[in-house]
C-alpha cells in the first residue's frame, strides 16, 4: 500500500479534478499557515515569507520555548500574525510559566498552539498538553484561540484510543472556556487515511475546524531527514525501514503536496477542513511559490 502512496507523491499519475473539486481545494488553500523552525536557517525562512502571513513557530527540545518566542518576536516585527508552539514538557516551572504568559501578552499574541513536545522527560510540572492548555485558559485571558495537534497516521508512543480521548478532552476544555480553536493534523501522505480518520471523528462529535497538515515543497533529502528528526508519523518511519521506498524517494523530484490535497478535494468543506498547515522545514520560498501557483 505504501509503495502506491509513494507513486502518487513522487511522480505518479496526477488526479484530474472536476470544477467543484478545484473550488474546494482553492478555498482551503486560501487560508495557509506556514510553519517555521527555530534553527540556523530561520532568518532566511522569515525573509521568504509573503507579506502579512499566518505563521507558526515550532518549539525545539534543544532550544526551548524562549527561543521560540524570540523568533515570534522577529516575525511579529515583520508584520506577520504568529502563533507559537508551546511545548508542555519544556515549561520549567511556575516562574517560567509566568514569564511565558507575560511575554505572550507583551507581544500581543492571542493565538497559541499547544503540544506535549518531544522532550524525553518533562522539565517541570507538565507531562502533556491538556494540563498546560487548562492553565493557559485560566491565566492568560488574552488568548482567544488555541490550536493543537491530531494524528491521522497514528502516534509512535500512544495508542489510538488514548489519542482520541485526548482529542475530545481538549475540545471539551475549549468549549467550556468559550475559547476558539482548531486542530492541525500531523503530516500524513495518504488521503484515504486522513478521510477515514476525520469522518470517524466527526461521527463521534468532534466539531473543531481542521487545518490539514501538509509538507510544503521541500527537497526530498530534507523531507526525509528532518521529518524523521521532528517526528511526522508512521509514513516516514516506514521509509526508514524500506530500502526500495527510499530508493524511489531519493531518485524522484522534490515532494509537492498537490496529490495528497487533490485526493481529498471535494470532501474538504464537508469535513470541516478550513485551511492548510504547511510544514516547510524552513524551505519557505518554494512553498510560497507553490501556493501562488494554486491561486
Amino acid at each position: 500500500m505504501f509503495d502506491s502512496i509513494l507513486d502518487r507523491l513522487f511522480g505518479g499519475t496526477k488526479i484530474r479534478l472536476e470544477p467543484a473539486q478545484l473550488a474546494d481545494r482553492r478555498a482551503v488553500l486560501a487560508h495557509p499557515t506556514i510553519e517555521i523552525v527555530p534553527m540556523k536557517s530561520v532568518s532566511e525562512a522569515l525573509a521568504a515569507l509573503p507579506p502579512a502571513a499566518d505563521v507558526t513557530v515550532t518549539c525545539s527540545p534543544a532550544k526551548g520555548i524562549d527561543a521560540t518566542l524570540d523568533v515570534v518576536e522577529s516575525a511579529r516585527a515583520l508584520g506577520h500574525t504568529v502563533s507559537p508552539h508551546l511545548s508542555a514538557r519544556m515549561v520549567e516551572g511556575t516562574e517560567h510559566f509566568t514569564r511565558i504568559v507575560q511575554r505572550l501578552e507583551a507581544l500581543e499574541i492571542t493565538s497559541v498552539f499547544v503540544i506535549a513536545g518531544d522532550a524525553a522527560e518533562p522539565l517541570g510540572p507538565y507531562a502533556d498538553s491538556i494540563d498546560l492548555m487548562a492553565d493557559l485558559l485560566e491565566r492568560a485571558p488574552f488568548v482567544d484561540h488555541v490550536g493543537f495537534a491530531a494524528y491521522p497516521d497514528g502516534h509512535p508512543l500512544l495508542d489510538n484510543e488514548a489519542l482520541q480521548g485526548a482529542l475530545h478532552a481538549k475540545q471539551t476544555l475549549l468549549h467550556a472556556a468559550g475559547v476558539g480553536g482548531h486542530v492541525s493534523t500531523q503530516m500524513c501522505f495518504d488521503a484515504g487515511t486522513i478521510r477515514h480518520w476525520l469522518t470517524a471523528e466527526r461521527a463521534e462529535g468532534f466539531d473543531l475546524p481542521i487545518h490539514l497538515g501538509l509538507a510544503g515543497v521541500v527537497d526530498r533529502t530534507r523531507l526525509l531527514s528532518m521529518g524523521m528528526r521532528l517526528g511526522v508519523g508512521t509514513s516516514l518511519r516506514y521509509l526508514s525501514k524500506n530500502r526500495s521506498a527510499i530508493t524511489r524517494l531519493m531518485t524522484a523530484s522534490s515532494y509537492r503536496p498537490t496529490d495528497v490535497l487533490d485526493g481529498l478535494a471535494g470532501d474538504l468543506s464537508s469535513l470541516g477542513v478550513e485551511g492548510v498547515h504547511l510544514f516547510t522545514f524552513n524551505q519557505v520560498g518554494p512553498t510560497v511559490a507553490w501556493l501562488a501557483d494554486q491561486a
